[in-house]
């Protein structure tokens, strides 16, 4: 049976930004809270996870395509379901329209980890997720490493504040988009241009008063950004493509 979750999205003056655009933390922000929605529906929401499972939530990487820019006042319809359970990860498809026609679409890979360990909990445990995923819905598309060039630049370091972090104590994934647009000096690229795909992948938590310095690359037309701390850990990665707006 495929089980499905849908709900509809306002992008409102909190998520765009230049030419009016939805910027991708702003697409990310409305995938989150699909997801979130998706997972009460199920039983696997946040306050369900800690009473049953003394764990939480926590995204690994996230995709998104656009065939279009989205823009300021656009209500997008958003359908999710998860794919099943599978060793330690978990993952969670969607479709974007808007006025019923597809706009895009995203892929997402999630874990669950213990509070007091944040060592990762089988998927097979969650005996909601039992005969509640997507069936014929399924995406094909995984979602690899994010490779970055060899040759990277400089293009500043970062610092994470009380305002960036989440309920779990770590840096909410929707602004990591952020550091990447900013390191990227979006504002120069998307005159006439969108964010037709993005990926982030997390590879650690970061937390207020730490800071990581962020490189830019370019390849084949593919923009990169590595987020790296003071001793050489990666903590994050981006990778993402613009396409010209169709007049």
């Amino acid at each position: 049976m495929d089980v499905c979750y849908e709900g509809t999205y306002l992008v409102d003056a909190r998520d765009t930004g230049l030419c009016n655009q939805c910027r991708p933390s702003g697409i990310l922000s409305i995938l989150q809270e699909a997801a979130t929605m998706a997972g009460a529906e199920l039983g696997v929401a946040r306050r369900e996870m800690l009473e049953k499972y003394n764990a939480i939530w926590m995204v690994a990487r996230m995709w998104y395509r656009l065939n279009r820019p989205l823009g300021w006042g656009e209500r997008v319809t958003v359908r999710t379901w998860h794919r099943g359970d599978k060793g330690v990860s978990c993952y969670r498809d969607f479709d974007l329209e808007v006025d019923g026609r597809s706009v895009g679409e995203a892929v997402s890979i999630w874990v669950l980890a213990d509070v007091d360990t944040r060592r990762l909990i089988r998927m097979s445990r969650i005996e909601e997720f039992a005969g509640t995923d997507g069936g014929s819905l399924r995406k094909d598309r995984l979602l690899g490493k994010v490779r970055v060039p060899e040759k990277m630049v400089l293009a500043g370091v970062r610092r994470f504040y009380y305002s960036d972090t989440d309920s779990n104590g770590h840096v909410n994934n929707v602004k990591y988009a952020d550091y990447i647009c900013d390191a990227l000096e979006m504002e120069q690229l998307v005159q006439d241009c969108f964010v037709s795909s993005f990926q982030v992948g997390y590879q650690r938590e970061c937390r207020a008063g730490e800071e990581v310095s962020l490189y830019t690359g370019r390849a084949d037309g593919t923009l990169f950004v590595h987020g790296v701390d003071g001793g050489g850990t990666t903590r994050f990665d981006g990778v993402l493509t613009l396409d010209k707006i169709a007049p």
